[in-house]
């Protein structure tokens, strides 16, 4: 079970933290913490498993990167492990699972993401990809995003305390 308070700051930050000099202490102050038990409770929630990690969401479209491309993978399940870890070592990589297999229509299992500057670059990074951890054996597929609706974080909990608009208002 998960302290009230806990669930209140994980619901504050979910959405990001504000853009101000101390985002930690501007979240303290509205759950009437201070900003040393703010970060105290975010690393022991991170300990717990509750919080996997903290990161940033860059917008890569607007530094750039207008190529992104989600390849996917039909691996023998003996070997997704092994291929999975090897995928994700490579920097390029930004995202790297397993989902089920949907049939003989979607028959891929491994999923990854590559974002480029250019389509060229993609293919570039992908034939490295591919060379390198011994993959050309495995039928695969490479799905460009011709198009980018949203990009965020998940969120955990619809219902935001009123403090939250005040924050990032």
């Amino acid at each position: 079970m998960i302290d009230p308070i806990d669930l209140q700051l994980i619901i504050a930050i979910q959405s990001g933290l504000p853009i101000v000099a101390r985002p930690y202490a501007l979240i303290a102050e509205q759950l009437a913490l201070t900003e040393n038990e703010v970060i105290a409770r975010l690393k022991q929630l991170k300990q717990q498993g509750f919080i996997k990690r903290l990161g940033v969401i860059v917008k890569h479209r607007r530094l750039g990167y207008q190529a992104n491309a989600m390849v996917v993978f039909d691996m023998p399940d003996a070997l997704v492990d092994v291929k999975g870890r090897q995928i994700s070592q490579h920097d390029f990589i930004n995202l790297c699972y397993l989902r089920p297999r949907q049939g003989e229509q979607w028959p891929y299992n491994l999923f990854c993401m590559i974002h480029g500057k250019s389509r060229a670059r993609v293919m570039q990074q992908l034939t490295q990809l591919i060379h390198s951890c011994a993959l050309q054996d495995y039928p695969y597929d490479i799905l460009f995003s011709p198009r980018c609706f949203k990009q965020r974080g998940a969120l955990y909990k619809s219902t935001q305390p009123s403090f939250i608009n005040k924050a990032h208002g």
